[in-house]
């Protein structure tokens, strides 16, 4: 999809000088980033017989995003602000079965030595107000090209099965409503999000349980 940059100021930055290069780059990031994730998910299969991840989605944000979100934040559209302040132009969703595996993916990607982790949001343990739970991480990778070297940023959310669900369908409701939901449907959310957090820490003690048994 084109970026229509008629009629725009495009403030050149040092490292991203066109959208061909923006999208040239986070989708770059997202195929490197992915492959890692897929290998150190093999590892932890080879190792401990067990695979933490179920599966991962990657995307791209798409130009009317990015534009959509500079504006709302005060920004013009310019390459420069796109990759200075839009965090999530590339997206890695990991999706895992328990709580204990959100942290222990998120520790061994801090270890991977060419990734450098800039931001962390653990709305785990602290919640946001609408019920939403998820581990977000904003870290960048160097992506290789023939001239030059550069820092890409990338955003990922690990989270449970019951918490993807659960922001799915959250996502659907506000977005019939553009964000203005009955005050109703936002109770019932909340509450939902409390029975998915329950869900996750009962399912949780049973496959600890499984696994001392096991032992």
């Amino acid at each position: 999809m084109e970026l229509d940059l008629s009629g725009i100021d495009i403030r050149i930055s040092d490292d991203i000088n066109t959208w061909e290069e923006v999208n040239l780059l986070y989708n770059a990031a997202l195929k490197q980033i992915t492959t890692k994730i897929e290998i150190l998910n093999e590892e932890f299969q080879e190792v401990h017989r067990y695979n933490p991840i179920e599966h991962i989605k990657a995307r791209a944000k798409s130009p009317e995003s990015i534009v959509k979100k500079l504006k709302k934040n005060g920004y013009e559209s310019t390459i420069e602000n796109m990759v200075r302040y839009v965090n999530d132009i590339a997206g890695i969703r990991i999706i895992c079965s328990f709580t204990s595996d959100i942290y222990r993916i998120a520790e061994m990607i801090s270890n991977q030595k060419d990734i450098r982790v800039l931001r962390v949001k653990d709305y785990i343990m602290n919640p946001k107000k609408s019920g939403y739970r998820s581990y977000h991480m904003i870290v960048s990778l160097p992506v290789y090209l023939s001239d030059r070297i550069v820092n890409v940023k990338v955003e990922i959310q690990i989270r449970t099965v019951a918490m993807d669900f659960w922001a799915s369908l959250e996502h659907k409701i506000q977005y019939k409503f553009e964000g203005e939901a009955p005050a109703r449907i936002n109770a019932e959310l909340l509450e939902c999000a409390t029975m998915v957090s329950n869900l996750d820490e009962k399912m949780l003690r049973l496959n600890e349980e499984i696994l001392l048994m096991e032992k």
